[in-house]
């Protein structure tokens, strides 16, 4: 029986040799976040959204990047101040 790699795999299913391992596409991370391309393509813009580099025109996402990112928005939403539990 032949495993089969998650949708959220590093590398693409066939891809050969690991040079986008720790890598995600825009595509990839917009479906796991449930976002659209357009609506991280804007963020890019902004720069409010993860750090981004550019092959060509693919865009790719380091998933640690990501994962500092995503912490990052939910220390801002922490209650900051006395009183706060």
């Amino acid at each position: 029986m032949k495993q089969t790699e998650p949708l959220t795999s590093d590398r693409k299913p066939g891809a050969s040799g690991a040079i986008l391992a720790g890598w995600i596409s825009r595509g990839e991370l917009a479906r796991e976040l449930g976002l659209t391309e357009d609506t991280l393509r804007r963020w890019e813009d902004r720069r409010i959204g993860p750090v981004c580099v550019r092959a060509g025109r693919r865009v790719y996402y380091r998933r640690t990047a990501v994962q500092d990112w995503l912490a990052a928005q939910e220390a801002a939403k922490q209650p900051r101040g006395r009183g706060h539990r």
